[in-house]
Formats: C-alpha cells, sequence, structure tokens
C-alpha cells in the first residue's frame, strides 16, 4: 500500500477531488491462445478443469482485501471482468467473488458490472446465472461472423458458435457488446461489411469494431500473414463508421459504437482518465491521492500471482510486481493519449480535474496540433478532427514528452496498459 508518509512527502501538483473509481478484475485463461493476442491470458491445459478456480477466486479477495487502505471511503462506478475468458469459470465463483467485492466496497447505484466472454463458452442455464449473480452487462469476443477468418485468427467457435452465443446473451442481458475486428488476413471491404452489417442486424447494445495490428510476442508477429493494405484498412474503417450511424449507432470512440445511452460507463472512466483498480494476474490500477497519482501492475504469471495473493494476509501490501508515480509530464500525456480516443473529445476543465495541471502546461503542444488540423479546440473544448482520428499516434507524438527515448514503445505499453480487457 502507498504509505501516509510518502503521500505527505510528495510535491506532486495536487487534486481538488479524486476521479471516478473502477474495479478491473483479470481472469487470466483461455481454451486457447489466439495467434493475435498480446493480452495476459494462458491456455488451459486439458479444458477449463485445469483451472484453479477456487484457489484464485481467493487470492483475488486477498488482493482487494489488501488493497482497500489505498481506496478508503471510495465507491465503485464500474466492474469489468476481462481476460483470458472469464467465462470459463463458474457462474457460482462469480457469484462468491461479487459477493466479496460488494461487502468489501460500496458500489454505486446500478453500477455497471460487465464480463467478458467468448463463443464456446456459451451454456444458456450458466449465463442465466451469471445474471443473476450481478452482471448486467456481457462483451462477447466474435472478432468475426465469417467462418474462414475466424479459422485463420485460431478462434475455438465457428459462425453457428456466434450466432448462438449472442442469441443467449440477448435472452439473458439487455445490455450486450460485441467485439469485431477489422483489416484481417486476407480481408475484402465486402467481408468487412457484412462484419458490421450483421452485428448492428442483431441489435445489440453496443459495438466495439478493432483495427487488427501484429503486436510483439504473438505468433503473427513472428510469422505475419498477408494484410490488407493501409488505404483498404482505412476505406474499412469508413464503411464500419458509415454502416453503424445508419443503424443508429453512435461512434463515440473511436473503436466503439453505442446506442443512444448505452456508452460503456467503464471504458469512459478509463478515456477520462478516471482511476481503476486491477486485481488479478498482470491486471493494471491508476490510482489517484490528493497529490500523487500511481500506477501498478500485480504480478504477471498466474502461478507467481496465486504465490504472492493467494497466502498472503489482509495486512500485507498487495500482490504488486511493479509501481510507478507519474510525474507531470506523464499526467498531461496520459490524460491526451487517453481522453483524444473520444470522437466529442473533452471539455477542458476536466483535464485540471485528473491532472491538477492547468491546460497551459500542455499550450505548445496544442498549438502544433491545432496547427496540423488534428484537433479543433476553444475556451471550452478540445475536440480530435476526423484527420487527428485517423492519425491518432500521429496526434499522441505531439504530447509525448521529448525525454521518453522509444516514444512509439511507450505509446504502445500505455494503450495496452490503460485497455480494460
Amino acid at each position: 500500500m502507498i504509505s501516509p508518509a510518502s503521500i505527505l512527502g510528495s510535491q506532486s501538483p495536487r487534486l481538488k477531488a479524486l476521479p471516478p473509481l473502477s474495479l478491473y478484475i483479470h481472469i487470466p485463461w483461455c481454451l486457447k491462445k489466439c495467434p493475435y493476442c498480446d493480452f495476459n491470458s494462458h491456455e488451459v491445459r486439458g479444458g477449463d478443469s485445469g483451472i484453479p478456480e477456487d484457489e484464485y477466486i481467493s487470492a483475488l479477495i486477498h488482493d482487494l482485501e489488501a488493497a482497500l487502505p489505498n481506496i478508503w471511503g471510495r465507491s465503485i462506478a464500474s466492474i469489468f471482468l476481462g481476460g483470458g475468458t472469464p467465462s470459463l469459470l463458474s457462474a457460482q465463483s462469480i457469484d462468491t467473488l461479487l459477493t466479496a467485492v460488494r461487502t468489501l466496497l460500496p458500489l454505486e447505484h446500478f453500477a455497471e458490472i460487465t464480463m467478458e466472454a467468448n463463443p464456446g463458452t456459451f451454456e444458456a442455464k450458466k449465463f442465466a446465472d451469471f445474471r443473476a449473480a450481478g452482471i448486467n452487462r456481457l462483451s462477447i469476443g466474435i472478432q468475426s461472423f465469417n467462418p474462414g477468418h475466424l479459422r485463420k485468427l485460431g478462434r475455438v467457435h465457428n459462425d453457428l458458435e456466434a450466432y448462438r452465443a449472442v442469441d443467449i446473451a440477448l435472452k439473458n442481458f439487455d445490455n450486450v457488446n460485441l467485439d469485431l475486428m477489422y483489416a484481417l488476413p486476407g480481408q475484402t471491404l465486402e467481408e468487412a461489411r457484412s462484419d458490421i452489417e450483421t452485428a448492428c442486424t442483431l441489435g445489440v447494445s453496443h459495438i466495439s469494431a478493432y483495427h487488427l495490428t501484429l503486436e510483439p510476442n504473438t505468433l503473427f508477429h513472428r510469422y505475419p500473414p498477408p494484410l490488407p493494405d493501409d488505404e483498404l484498412s482505412a476505406s474499412m474503417q469508413a464503411t464500419i463508421e458509415q454502416l453503424a450511424a445508419d443503424s443508429r449507432y453512435i461512434n463515440y470512440e473511436i473503436s466503439a459504437f453505442a446506442q443512444p445511452g448505452r456508452e460503456s460507463r467503464h471504458n469512459m472512466n478509463y478515456w477520462l482518465f478516471g482511476d481503476y483498480l486491477g486485481i488479478g494476474a498482470g491486471a493494471h490500477s491508476k490510482i489517484s491521492f490528493v497529490d500523487k497519482i500511481v500506477r501498478q501492475m500485480r504480478f504477471k504469471q498466474p502461478k507467481e500471482y496465486l504465490a504472492k495473493a493467494g497466502r498472503m494476509n489482509t495486512i500485507e501490501d498487495p500482490p504488486i510486481q511493479t509501481q510507478h508515480e507519474l510525474d507531470r509530464a506523464d499526467r498531461g500525456f496520459e490524460f491526451m493519449m487517453n481522453a483524444l480516443r473520444l470522437t466529442a473529445g473533452f471539455e477542458t476543465e476536466i483535464f485540471y480535474e485528473r491532472t491538477g495541471l492547468p491546460i497551459t502546461t500542455v499550450q505548445q503542444p496544442l498549438m502544433e496540433a491545432e496547427r496540423r488540423e488534428l484537433i479543433l479546440r476553444d475556451h471550452q473544448r478540445i475536440v480530435p478532427t476526423m484527420k487527428g482520428r485517423r492519425f491518432l499516434n500521429d496526434l499522441l507524438q505531439i504530447f509525448l514528452p521529448e525525454e521518453k527515448a522509444n516514444r512509439e514503445m511507450v505509446i504502445s505499453y500505455l494503450e495496452n496498459s490503460a485497455k480494460p480487457q
């Protein structure tokens, strides 16, 4: 935990109020490791029976108990169970976990509680039980409805299982997100169009559409498949945006589309530089204090995490592998890295509220971004232009402190650490 002496001794800018707080819970196991995936996920050997389920749930609860001193008096606005594939766990385990969370922390009224699930793990009774346990939003990793592309992506499900998963989800939840990917190996514009048209037709409340990228330490990075070129990928993105808009989905974030009022509250908290406590193997946290903002990462390997969290007393520190405090330059850059993903941008006042810094601290980068027509701004709001959204990394580079040697690596690290998955 962060000691009071450490907090009082900090010379960082002070926050007038703490931002909203979310809880992220990482479940690191999946049925099969996909060749494009760089998340902290581990293939289960011998089926889902290989998951040390009871031991891991106990470790998560111990982890949360040990983290409480850092978030005393704060309520939870949203919860996200990501992975891996959280739906591999039993409904009883999810119920035990969420009961412990409610016992230890106050949840805001109608708090959003999301769980990721993959087709191939769907059983009607099990998902009804997830709903009864308190899950009120489901995020399904569809990726594509095209059977050929699903095979190329190494997914364990086929197109029929994808449709069945959505059907079961909509019978139990009124708030469902579908994750799609585009710019897939060998994908045509018409195939990308078909995927988004199908998703819109199904009537879910939220759709996420991500551009496939070849991340380091993945099979696709070592053996790159043939991918659409930049021009075709841009056409796919424009087509997805247009078709989603035609179906009355609001493109409120670069890769996110929601029916009116159904934006992901958990993700919005990330993008507006809110706080999140992450528990579980490899989970990231961002926690604000009056005069410091701290980033943490739990021990990444499940066995090591279980060894650290499973046997600890609640009076001990959480099982944190790395921790650092954000300096002034990091605060400004990280805020921009998140908030400039929002198509409506952000109110300038929130920059001060969340960083403790006046907006004038990034005046020079703002002027450069405006000169390059990547943003629009007035005294009240800063908004990325269409060009700024298309060339987001170029926009972010402007705000990245010069002393950061490997600028692209820093952006990649921070984007991954801020992902709610």
